[in-house]
């Protein structure tokens, strides 16, 4: 008896032996999810290098180290260790630069990958449960970047954070418990650093490790959708072209495993060459935090310029109470509109429902609803991202902030509107292609 047929026997594998047999399609478009789980493994591995020399603590320590406009000054733990592993510990500063490429390599490729899942209908029976599980692994990727944002705690940083903390405090009821749950305190408190540590390096990782096992056992249990198939392909498989009851594509092992371990190198290559030659967020250039100081600019990442961008287009004086709650332009902008954003993410499988199981990617001309609401909300996202920006915008233009906020919110609402009827008509006249077979 050999080992392998050894194992089989004493561990009852034959089910799992039959799942090396698993067929992927042969599609680059379905390698983006697997971009998103190694550039995951990276940030976890890289995290705990810089978790390793990191000191969660606001208490003032005196500064003794390689950057001489801080030699003998009294500052906060955390930034005093983010100086040491950017300038004092050997490859601190690319291990750091190598973290952030990776957690924005994770949340671009998870983004792109849950736009070919929208435009395609993937999501649709029985895939339900997986398009829930990666919204909400998208929500905790932004989350995991936001409490990690905030650790250096910089001037820049702790300013970027004390939006996050005035969003929290606009939840109506529970605002001022969310508040002391995630900051531990009136912000910035002494315990707040320590309890964005423990966010960001305990509780937001094991929940997407969770979610990303949650996703490859509903994926494993599942077929993959499958793309158009060819004539030639279908003759090739032995099986017929709109047969769904099973996929053509490379086995599990050898060639997907080899495919996917060509990917995790071509993932780590990239994320090492961006971490060699772009730089990232400078903590020396901003100094420690100060109460009594903001900088000139404050602006989060590109995946939250467009929350930022609704608290932007709020007018201050939207502002009004009901039973006592207030509802301020942190709730409007933060915690209503944003929540509706990813409200609607989380529940449309539910809305546009089919009764039958869709096991084929269908064309989005074939759909143009679906395909002009995702057109929509892309655009919609993108006019917000730019309201983010409008201090930039309107110094580029020589105005005054005042004088193009009006317009962005105008546009905010008009451009997704005309881009989604727009794209509605469009796909309505065009001849859909693989003959609809996705529906």
């Amino acid at each position: 008896m050999g080992a392998t047929d050894w194992l089989t026997d004493r561990l009852k594998i034959d089910g799992e032996r039959r799942m090396l047999g698993k067929a992927f399609p042969a599609d680059d478009s379905f390698l983006l999810g697997e971009v998103a789980l190694f550039s995951f493994v990276i940030i976890v591995l890289t995290g705990i290098f810089l978790g390793a020399f990191y000191e969660p603590s606001s208490a003032e320590v005196t500064y003794q180290g390689a950057v001489s406009q801080f030699q003998g000054d009294e500052m906060p733990a955390a930034f005093v260790s983010v100086l040491h592993i950017t300038y004092g510990v050997p490859f601190g500063m690319f291990v750091r630069r190598l973290h952030h490429w990776g957690a924005q390599l994770f949340i671009a490729s998870l983004g792109l990958h849950m736009l070919r899942v929208f435009f395609t209908g993937a999501y649709r029976n029985p895939r339900e449960i997986n398009w829930v599980i990666g919204s909400l692994l998208a929500i905790l990727a932004m989350l995991a970047s936001y409490t990690g944002y905030s650790l250096p705690y910089d001037e820049f940083a702790t300013t970027a954070t004390g939006i996050g903390y005035n969003i929290a405090l606009a939840v109506p009821l529970v605002g001022d418990f969310l508040a002391q749950l995630v900051f531990a305190g009136e912000f910035p408190a002494s315990g707040t650093i320590p309890r964005l540590f423990f966010l960001h390096v305990v509780v937001i990782p094991l929940a997407i490790a969770g979610l990303l096992a949650a996703h490859m056992l509903v994926l494993v249990k599942q077929k993959h959708t499958e793309g158009r198939r060819s004539t030639e392909d279908a003759e090739l498989a032995g099986v017929d072209e709109d047969d769904d009851s099973v996929v053509i594509g490379l086995p599990l092992v050898p060639n997907q495993a080899a495919v996917s371990m060509v990917v995790f190198f071509l993932t780590a290559a990239t994320l090492a060459l961006l971490a060699g030659f772009l730089p990232v967020h400078n903590v020396a250039a901003y100094g420690p935090n100060d109460p009594a100081g903001t900088p000139a600019i404050v602006m989060p990442d590109w995946f939250l310029m467009w929350l930022y961008g609704f608290l932007k287009i709020i007018p201050s004086w939207f502002t009004f109470h009901v039973a006592g709650v207030e509802f301020n332009t942190e709730f409007w902008g933060g915690v209503f509109l944003s929540g509706l954003v990813f409200g609607l993410l989380i529940l449309w499988p539910f809305l546009d429902r089919t009764d039958g199981e869709r096991h084929f990617s269908a064309d989005p001309l074939s759909r143009p609803f679906p395909t002009a609401v995702g057109v929509a909300g892309v655009v919609m996202i993108l006019v917000a991202s730019l309201a983010g920006m409008n201090n930039l915008l309107a110094s580029a233009l020589g105005v005054s902030t005042g004088a193009v906020t009006p317009i962005l919110t105008v546009l905010v609402v008009v451009v997704p509107i005309l881009a989604g009827v727009g794209t509605y008509i469009l796909a309505s006249g065009a001849p859909a292609r693989g003959g609809g077979r996705g529906d």
